[in-house]
């Protein structure tokens, strides 16, 4: 496996038991990518910093909704943390050290911040992956409550995750209890990447798409979607062979996909070009 170094400190991050990942440095390692400059540890002691003055303003009462009313306003009311609404897909509300910079952010991204400044002050929270709207909640049994860190933490219920999916899919969603499940740290890094490879591949920065793709699959190698993909995006980049062998193994394992058509085509043109 020929990794960057960069990649390689992903790679072996990721590779711990998935309590043992740390987020955000694996965050900050995807970043790096972006931004080969950027030390992580300035970024690290940034959030332990954040920690450390939430601290001296907790109250003596440990009440959930207490600490997150603390939280919120110390983060978005003092810090002056956002949700980028003006420009929801610039790369740079994905990027951690972007968005600590900035202050601006995405639910993901926004989230992460959240639940590493929870973790520090010991107050455990998870990553809840609704769909289209990234939550997090507190970890802590039978407590059916969700903080929208892209909404200045604004504390909802489960009817309101369902509403707020009917509102961003402009229909009525029919819901499922999978939905407010928790995610696992590698799930969560999963989430970052794909948020950058739909955009890289709006942008058609195919390079930066398929580093997107080959971390996810350093994530998951059994990402059959992701093997695709990979198989597509070298195609593009003119990675004949590579992308042969990528798209051939997906249909060994995916022989009945809906895609079958379209992929035997690409590959037909595929060894064609090869054999010219």
């Amino acid at each position: 496996m020929n990794l960057s170094s960069v990649r390689q400190k992903f790679y072996q991050e990721t590779q711990k038991p998935d309590e043992d990942i740390d987020l955000a440095r694996a965050s900050l390692y995807i970043a790096q990518e972006e931004y080969p400059e950027i030390d992580p540890e300035v970024y690290i002691q940034s959030l332990d910093g954040m920690a450390q003055e939430l601290s001296k303003r907790l109250p003596a009462s440990k009440y959930p909704l207490i600490i997150i009313q603390n939280i919120n306003q110390y983060l978005y009311d003092d810090l002056g943390f956002n949700g980028n609404n003006s420009d929801y897909y610039d790369t740079q509300n994905s990027f951690l050290n972007k968005v600590i910079q900035r202050r601006l952010g995405i639910p993901i991204s926004l989230s992460l911040i959240y639940l590493e400044i929870a973790r520090r002050i010991n107050f455990p929270m998870v990553g809840v992956g609704m769909p289209g709207h990234f939550l997090i909640r507190p970890e802590i049994e039978e407590m059916e409550i969700f903080v929208d860190t892209f909404n200045h933490g604004e504390v909802i219920f489960t009817q309101d995750c369902q509403d707020r999916l009917n509102q961003i899919y402009q229909k009525n969603i029919v819901f499922k209890p999978e939905y407010l499940a928790a995610v696992t740290k590698k799930q969560f890094l999963a989430r970052i990447l794909d948020n950058l490879k739909i955009i890289y591949v709006h942008q058609q920065e195919i390079e930066k798409a398929l580093g997107a793709v080959e971390r996810k699959l350093l994530l998951f190698p059994d990402a059959h979607i992701e093997l695709r993909d990979r198989g597509l995006l070298l195609f593009q980049l003119g990675y004949f062979p590579q992308a042969i062998r990528d798209l051939e193994t997906y249909l060994e394992i995916e022989p009945n996909s809906e895609d079958v058509s379209t992929i035997r085509s690409l590959l037909s043109q595929l060894h064609k070009n090869i054999d010219n």
